[in-house]
Parts: C-alpha cells; structure tokens; sequence
C-alpha cells in the first residue's frame, strides 16, 4: 500500500539522532566498546517503597477501572497539593488547579493543542527539548526561537523579542532547570517572565521535570512562587527523573484553573488518565520525597563531579551544573558538534549527543548525560576521560 502520511508528519524535521546511532551500532559490531554517556533515562531502580505501593494498589480492584474524574484521584491530588505546599510554599486548590498526566511529556504536547491553532506563534527556547517546537508545527503554528546564550546564563532575553511577535505569541515555552544545558532560572527571572505574560497576554508553560535534581544545596524554584503567576502560567512536573520512575508515566500539571482546565479538555479526549494504581504509587513517592532526594541527589552529585574534574584536567573549560543530570560542554576549536560528538564515539568510543540535535543555537556544545548505563559509573568516566586524552590529542578550546 503506498498511502501518503499526512501532512503534519512530513513537518518533523529528521530524527537529529540518527547518524550518531547508526555509528555507535557499527561500533558495537565491530567488538569495540562504546562509554555511552548520551541517553538521559535514570540508570537506578524505582525506589522499593514506591514499587511496594503499587504491588497493593494493583491487588485492589477498584483500581482495575476507568478514573473517572479526568484530573487524577482526589487522594494523589491532595498529595500533589501537599508537596508544592512543602516543597516551594505553593498554596494550590487539589480540585481545580492540579490535572494528572500521563507523564510531563504528554501534558506539554496536549497544551499546546488545547491553544494552538494554524498561524499562531509559540516562543520556543533554543536549544530545547524537541517536543515544544515539533507540537507547535503539529498544529499548524509557528515556532519563535528564543537563543539561550551562555554569556545571558542561559536565559532567554525576553526583551529581544520583537514587539510584532509578542502580539502574536500565545505560549512562552520555559524549561529549568534546563535540557540540554543544566542551566538554572532565579526567581527574579521567573517575575520578569510572568510580567512579560501578563503585559503580552500570553501562557508561560514552564517544564519543571528536572526541578529535583539539583546540587551544593540548591533548591530549583517554582514559577508559580511568583506573585499572579496563576494568572498566566502553568508547570509541568514529572516523577521520572527524581524517583527513577521514566517507564511508570506519571506525573502533573499546575497552575491557573482555566489554563489547567483547557489542558483537562484535551486530555479527556485523547487519553483516558493514569492506572489509578500508579497514582496512588505516586503518592507514596511524594511522601517519602524528604528522605529519598538526597540520597538521589548525592549519586548524581559525584558522577557529575568526577566528570568535570576529568574534563578540567583535559584543559575543557566546563563548569559544574547546579541542576539536571547533564553537562553541556563547548567543542574544541576546529569542529562542528555533530563533528565533535562523531569524533569522540569514533576516535574514544565515547558517546555524548550534539548540541544542534536540540536547535541551531547548540552548535558549538556536546551534551553529556550523567545517567551512566555502567555497572561501575565512575569507573567509566575515567575511562572515559583516558580514551580522549589517548585518542584526541592536541584539543584546545
């Protein structure tokens, strides 16, 4: 059968991971090894505590049917209620302001459909995580790149847009801590976003799954710490990198009620929620989170240290993130990204991903992933480490 797809697929730009696999599998068949520090899926178990939750909820049969409310369980939203009450001083109403996702993932695809029609313009982070910018042309809109440039922290510069898109825009895509690279927000960035919001009318929806993972005691906020960030903003949470929890889908949606309730439409008719058995494994996550996340939290700390020490060594000028479990390190003189990450899993059999697989503004960076699918972790960073220095001589930056 020879049936054209539809349009919106022929929209997808290609899959900017695909050269970099093909080597690494012709690699692999060689016999060689390959020290992969690309895929950013947790390599430690789901916490006992949160498995042991749903081994009960899944012998309860009432967690058998449909959840009914299309929000989540009355109980895993007071839990969720509870947790940004604790976590970040958030005063959050369980029935009106909270919607259960099948992972963060889902939610920032259904938000954009639930406000994007054809011609609509979405402020877009470059680099980003691809989802923002591909569900924008999906619907028909128009993707605005907002560079994030090192010398601004990373940190779009709102007033560098111009005013005839502001009228346009309709969404403000924000992610931080940030993928690709680990950068962080304050929350006096946070108010100038929301004021920039309200004064242009627009949503800010802002990505908050690595808002957990976090190091040397600093606590990622929330953009709805900020005063009448309800108003415009809605944030997007996820169980998958702080509880190892990628595979179980879960997670929330917070903010205003009319944004949370246009994302609540969508998903009613799309999806039919979360098992209810994992939401109510999700609340045993959240209620163990005090005394899970440091313990989370020092395993990435010292990979991610003995990481950059070994780059340092190398003369890589890279500096330790304050969040994520990402190190987003620039290319030596003479190469490309793409160049530089083919070089690196080719010459040193290490794997990282190039910076332009995230958007036109990651060129010049490679991005290494502290999710180390290893036995021994910090073992193959120094291998790691050796392999370019044997490999790769002579770099400078």
């Amino acid at each position: 059968m020879n049936l054209p797809r539809a349009q919106r697929l022929q929209r997808i730009p290609p899959y900017p991971f695909r050269e970099v696999a093909m080597l690494k599998s012709k690699l692999l068949t060689e016999g060689r090894q390959v020290l992969d520090f690309g895929i950013g899926d947790p390599d430690m178990p789901t916490p006992g505590f949160v498995v042991d939750a749903l081994g009960e909820a899944a012998r309860d049969p009432v967690t058998h049917q449909y959840d009914e409310s299309g929000y989540g369980i009355p109980s895993y939203k007071e839990a969720i209620a509870r947790f940004m009450g604790r976590r970040f001083g958030v005063r959050i109403d369980p029935d009106t302001e909270i919607q259960s996702c099948i992972g963060s993932k889902e939610a920032l695809a259904h938000i954009v459909w639930a406000y994007i029609d054809p011609g609509d313009v979405v402020l877009v982070p470059d680099p980003a995580y691809s989802v923002y910018k591909v569900q924008t042309m999906w619907c028909g809109g128009a993707a605005f790149p907002m560079p994030l440039d090192p010398a601004g922290g990373f940190l779009p510069d709102l007033e560098a847009i111009p005013i005839s898109v502001r009228k346009q825009a309709k969404l403000l895509f924000l992610n931080y801590p940030n993928n690709p690279t680990g950068a962080v927000a304050q929350k006096d960035f946070f108010a100038e976003a929301v004021e920039f919001a309200r004064k242009w009318n627009l949503i800010i929806c802002q990505d908050a799954a690595y808002c957990e993972v976090a190091y040397d005691g600093f606590e990622p906020p929330s953009i709805l710490e900020i005063e009448g960030a309800k108003e415009c903003c809605i944030e997007f949470h996820s169980f998958s990198k702080t509880f190892n929890m990628t595979g179980w889908r879960v997670g929330w949606a917070v903010g205003g009620r009319e944004i949370v309730d246009a994302l609540s439409v969508v998903k009613s008719n799309v999806d039919s929620g979360t098992f209810m058995a994992i939401q109510r494994a999700g609340i045993a996550a959240l209620e163990h989170y005090d005394e899970w996340v440091s313990w989370v939290r020092a395993q990435y700390q010292e990979r991610r240290d003995a990481l950059v020490a070994g780059l340092q060594s190398l003369a890589w000028p890279v500096q330790p993130p304050k969040a994520t479990f990402y190190l987003w390190a620039p290319v030596p003189r003479g190469y490309t990204s793409i160049d530089f990450a083919k070089a690196l899993l080719q010459e040193a059999g290490v794997l990282t991903i190039a910076g332009t697989a995230y958007g036109d503004c990651g060129e010049g960076f490679v991005r290494w992933s502290l999710t180390i699918q290893a036995e021994d972790k910090l073992g193959t960073i120094e291998r790691a480490v050796e392999a370019i220095k044997t490999n790769l001589p002579g770099l400078s930056w």
